[in-house]
């Protein structure tokens, strides 16, 4: 339940969760400081659930060795309230027919995904732009899936702003951590220092320093984020900046609990990683792109990534530097927007490097529970999409079958989600819908008054 912690002169040691908010490092702890800002732990009391099952259909226990057993337990001990499952995860007949035709018309903003199979993963053979695939993509495996409405974009500033003016939510950068929030995590809490506990979030350092930087080692993007006080979704690079001229760009600094908030009030659901690579794929088997295998066609920017060496240099010659307003790019036949690239997306489901190897094959949810073995004491949850930072030189997140993992209640500068309804949870949505206009009656044009 990490956001992390700034090392002070060594006192307090730490894992960080930036290098897998970013591109799914290891985050082991170091030998030596570096020289990464970390914020603090956000709340969330422990949550200790009776049942260690590991997958929707229970993987064979002869993968599960007794390191991983008792890194499982541990995890398990740390998990929050949140970290419930708040999805409907309804249950379905395999005996019918997939879904294919919309029900009824989509709801305002969204789209119909319409039901199918694909090959979710990556084929060690198939076209790719990675030499050496990871191996969380692996094996490739069919994937049968149900209908379901989908935003055709990413959740902006303006939705999200209707939501915290309606229910008065504030996200998890926004709260200022406590020192309780670190206890079983460092060993000593009353070492961490008063000024670090702050609120705030992870942003890009554009300054750090260039004469040090060391890319021999798997911890080396460390050295150029920064945790920045005062940094949240209303000031998305500090407390001097803010979202008035960004309110069709998409939220971002959000943790996946935000995200969970934000459905709830929606009456929708974070998409599982089968149903978001489904409709990344477009209809179109086997691309490594939402809209083909070539990156550039006709030398065409398609998505918002980083251009240059990085973290080096971005020559930004698609036209922006960090996020773009939702729709900049062009859709896929289903009417998508900017499922490659921008800002990641938070799914559903939790983490598991081996859930390809198990996993159900109509509808799967994900396994039921989290274990990273880079991290075991830290649940995880799946990120999809890749982001601005993504470069073709490190992390080539923005290819449909690429992963990423992040602890639920840490958001960075490029973080941010859409969301799905599926058909049985139409009336729910419905509902929402219903409540919102008695709140909205009357209701000016929502503002930004963060500049202040």
């Amino acid at each position: 339940m990490l956001r992390g912690i700034f090392p002070v002169a060594i006192l307090v040691l730490v894992s960080c969760v930036v290098a897998a908010l970013a591109f799914g490092l290891p985050l082991e702890r170091n030998e030596e400081p570096v020289p990464v800002p970390l914020a603090a732990a956000s709340s969330g009391s422990p949550d200790s659930p009776a049942s260690a099952q590991v997958s929707e259909s229970a993987a064979p226990s002869a993968s599960i060795s007794s390191g991983e057993a008792a890194a499982e337990k541990a995890a398990a001990e740390l998990l929050p309230d949140f970290a419930r499952e708040t999805d409907s995860n309804t249950e379905f007949d395999e005996n019918q027919p997939l879904l294919v035709e919309a029900p009824h018309p989509a709801p305002p903003g969204m789209v119909w995904i319409p039901g199918g199979t694909f090959l979710m993963g990556t084929h060690p053979d198939g076209t790719d732009s990675r030499e050496i695939i990871p191996s969380d993509e692996q094996p490739q495996r069919e994937v049968e899936l149900d209908g379901f409405f989908m935003d055709a974009t990413e959740v902006t500033n303006r939705e999200f702003l209707r939501f915290t003016e309606a229910t008065g939510y504030v996200t998890v950068a926004e709260k200022a951590p406590r020192r309780e929030d670190f206890i079983g995590q460092v060993e000593d809490v009353r070492l961490i220092p008063e000024e670090n506990l702050v609120a705030g979030s992870i942003c890009f350092n554009p300054d750090f320093d260039r004469t040090t930087l060391h890319t021999d080692h798997p911890l080396w993007p460390y050295q150029v984020w920064q945790y920045v006080k005062g940094a949240n979704w209303r000031h998305p690079h500090g407390p001097e900046t803010s979202i008035t001229d960004l309110l069709d760009h998409p939220v971002v600094h959000v943790a996946w609990t935000d995200a969970i908030a934000y459905c709830e009030w929606a009456g929708k659901a974070l998409p599982t990683e089968a149903e978001w690579e489904y409709a990344a794929r477009d209809g179109r088997e086997g691309n490594v792109y939402p809209w083909g295998n070539e990156r550039r066609p006709e030398g065409k920017w398609m998505h918002n990534i980083w251009q240059g060496q990085f973290p080096e240099e971005n020559a930004v010659t698609d036209g922006y530097r960090f996020s773009a307003a939702v729709g900049t790019f062009p859709p896929g036949q289903w009417g998508l927007y900017d499922m490659s690239g921008n800002v990641w997306e938070w799914c559903a489901d939790w983490y598991r490097p081996n859930y390809y190897s198990y996993g159900r094959k109509r509808n799967p949810r994900g396994p039921h529970n989290s274990y990273d073995p880079q991290e075991p004491g830290l649940p995880k949850r799946r990120q999809r999409g890749g982001s601005f930072m993504c470069s073709d030189n490190y992390c080539i997140g923005y290819r449909c079958s690429a992963r990423m993992k992040g602890t639920p209640d840490s958001g960075a500068f490029h973080t941010g989600f859409r969301c799905v309804v599926r058909p049985a949870d139409s009336a729910r949505w419905q509902a929402a819908v219903e409540r919102q206009k008695t709140v909205d009656s009357g209701s000016p044009e929502p503002q930004d008054n963060t500049a202040d």
